[in-house]
């Protein structure tokens, strides 16, 4: 938990000065390469979770690895690693995409269904939930053959379950009582 918070916070203020030097897509392709660089490179992980390897040393490999990086990203990643925080860098940078998401007021949404969905029905979908939310909807499709049929629907803490295995379930409690 506390290293959610931690993430958080910086990932707040790395978004305060991106909206202030208006560069905030930029630092977001930053922080996405890095997450990309730690989720692909096991050595990454290793380097920034690592105690024995210097500041300094650490600081210079990720000026070389991340030479293409606005000046403000590099500035932050220093600071960050200075401050002895480097291990909370992929959970920053997830939480500065999350931050910069609400900023634009972009919803990110699963649907899960059981098979691939039709356009149409997607798209009703997709309609009724528009309609009860403000803002663009991301949405990502997933597949879970155990859904037996029907679908799910994720939007942050929300969850309507319109599957056939849920209604089962239901169904077996009902019985079972």
């Amino acid at each position: 938990m506390k290293s959610t918070k931690v993430a958080t916070r910086y990932a707040k203020s790395l978004l305060e000065l991106a909206i202030e030097q208006d560069k905030i897509d930029s630092i977001l392709g930053d922080m996405n390469f890095l997450l990309t660089t730690n989720s692909e490179t096991r050595d990454f992980e290793s380097l920034i979770a690592s105690p024995i390897v210097n500041t300094d040393k650490k600081i210079e490999i990720f000026e070389k690895v991340f030479s293409q990086f606005e000046d403000v990203t590099m500035s932050f990643v220093k600071l960050i690693t200075k401050n002895r925080r480097e291990s909370h860098l992929p959970a920053i940078a997830q939480s500065f995409s999350d931050q910069v998401k609400e900023f634009k007021g972009i919803v990110p949404m699963t649907i899960t269904s059981a098979a691939p969905l039709d356009s149409s029905t997607r798209e009703k979908i997709v309609a009724k939930v528009q309609a009860s939310v403000k803002g663009q909807l991301e949405i990502e499709e997933k597949i879970d053959e155990s859904l037996i049929g029907g679908f799910v629907v994720r939007m942050g803490d929300m969850q309507i379950d319109a599957s056939v295995s849920n209604q089962f379930n239901n169904l077996k409690q009902r019985l079972a009582r």
